[in-house]
């Protein structure tokens, strides 16, 4: 059992000056979460669900440093007061980036590295990892680098880790934000397999399609408060429109309507013999001819190892080996010289956070050939169009994951690049800020520029695409308008 007896917590944040500030995360919270449910935190992005899975894995308050209130109990132990190794034999954790919580270079080691640091016989952990790769169809990663694996990959790696730890609670922190669809149905077999386990799991997630058979509450947050808490049944009742109303994601993808007017394009950015190859075992892309449309927002889809990111960083010219050329406006380019005409919002934007404040990061954007006061409004305003002038004397590195998010966004649209390329770029984004996001997308392209969306998010693309992208296997697979006709084949993708 979890209990939460009047919790509240403040994280002890700085100014760029110094000064405390006082940003209450969570406040006044209690609740109790009996052995053996599944339990749903969602609501809007900041709204302390982070914060909460921090609580009860003992993250807080024993690593991050703040003012905590109120009492944090699993199984009768209050987390505040005994040490976090001792709440880690009760609680495994799956992290929103799962980079963040490995240990090692080769995947085998990293399954068996929590149950490792149990204490637990080696002949036992080998038996338990070969039983839990079987059970989650994750054999074929056994013996990996950790390098070489997709977002999707490590995520599984993670759950693989838990698994093979065997705790009886499970806190994951949106897990899915970087998967595919094909891996959220895997992620949903891994949970259902733990549910039926009688595992007590606490899954903080924006994404609710692949958790609507699976919930026994659902809690949505609002500004560290309860704002509503609905059974599983009311959950699966809600209609569309009364979720939109709560701020939240849709509950099944066969609702999601196409709402974007596609426009074409007469103009194309022209790819000519583009390779890139990452060994002789790892293949990259390769592309011979293609023509993409330009000055548009064009989705780009595939399965997790596609080739989408690789796509991106080589058309960025991040790929310094890359060969071949790219024609835009009748002027060709070699495609490892791309960077002085794009700007790429990588997957992970804590690669992306430099300075000491979210001012400070959009500035660092902006070209030196506008006054000092002219770039401070340029950064203002984007910030302003993003709902993040509020926070612009923070530090990059105290946001939620959404928040960060849209910083790297405000960032690549007061660049001077006229070709954008974001990956993931409404993973950790709440309904509103996902709908808010879809609009910038569209405001850029009616500033001249391309904008290239590979992302797993149907809800971004009805609202903001204009083309797809479908890349597999280091090719383009299909390139089609998303029109009335091309949503159908997008959502066949999606759903299938």
């Amino acid at each position: 059992m979890i209990e939460l007896k009047d919790v509240s917590y403040v994280y002890h944040l700085s100014d760029t000056d110094g000064n405390r500030i006082i940003n209450p995360v969570i406040s006044h919270l209690s609740m109790t979460i009996p052995g053996g449910e599944f339990v749903v935190l969602t609501g809007s992005s900041g709204c302390g669900k982070t914060t909460l899975c921090r609580m009860i894995n003992g993250l807080v308050p024993h690593y991050f440093e703040g003012e905590l209130k109120g009492k944090i109990l699993v199984d009768g132990e209050e987390v505040s007061s005994q040490p976090i190794y001792q709440t880690a034999k009760k609680v495994g954790s799956v992290f929103q980036n799962p980079r963040s919580q490995f240990f090692n270079v080769d995947t085998t080691s990293e399954l068996a590295f929590t149950a490792e640091n149990q204490g637990r016989n080696p002949e036992s952990i080998l038996h338990d990892i070969k039983d839990v790769t079987k059970k989650l169809n994750i054999e074929t990663l056994l013996d990996r680098s950790m390098f070489q694996l997709s977002g999707g990959e490590k995520q599984k790696i993670a759950c693989g880790s838990v698994a093979v730890a065997d705790q009886p609670v499970i806190v994951l922190d949106e897990p899915t934000s970087n998967l595919d669809m094909e891996a959220i149905k895997d992620l949903e077999i891994i949970l259902e397999k733990w549910k039926k386990a009688g595992k007590t799991i606490v899954i903080a997630e924006h994404r609710l399609f692949f958790l609507r058979n699976l919930a026994d509450r659902v809690f949505v947050l609002e500004d560290g408060a309860l704002k509503h808490e609905l059974t599983g049944k009311q959950f699966r009742e809600l209609q569309i429109e009364e979720m939109e109303d709560m701020g939240l994601r849709t509950d099944s993808l066969s609702k999601v309507m196409l709402k974007n007017t596609a426009q074409k394009s007469d103009t194309y950015i022209k790819i000519h013999n583009v390779k890139f190859t990452y060994s002789d075992k790892i293949h990259g892309i390769d592309i011979p001819e293609a023509n993409i449309p330009a000055n548009r927002v064009i989705g780009i889809i595939g399965h997790n190892g596609a080739g989408k990111s690789t796509f991106a960083k080589t058309l960025c010219g991040l790929n310094r080996k890359a060969k071949g050329n790219v024609t835009i406006k009748d002027e060709t380019i070699l495609a490892k010289k791309m960077s002085e005409h794009c700007y790429m919002i990588a997957q992970d934007v804590n690669h992306m956070l430099f300075t000491e404040s979210v001012l400070d990061e959009i500035l660092l954007s902006i070209p030196d050939d506008i006054s000092a006061k002219e770039q401070i409004e340029k950064a203002t305003n984007t910030l302003r169009h993003l709902d993040m002038e509020e926070g612009k004397e923070l530090h990059p590195m105290s946001l939620s994951g959404g928040q960060k998010q849209r910083v790297a966004i405000a960032s690549g649209l007061v660049s001077n690049k006229n070709i954008l390329f974001l990956d993931e770029p409404t993973s950790g984004l709440d309904y509103a800020h996902m709908v808010q996001t879809a609009n910038v997308l569209k405001h850029a392209k009616e500033q001249g520029k391309t904008v290239f969306v590979i992302t797993h998010d149907l809800e971004l693309l009805s609202l903001s695409a204009d083309y797809i992208l479908h890349i597999e296997n280091g090719k383009i697979k299909d390139c089609y308008l998303l029109d009335d006709e091309g949503y159908i084949k997008l959502r066949n993708f999606f759903i299938q």
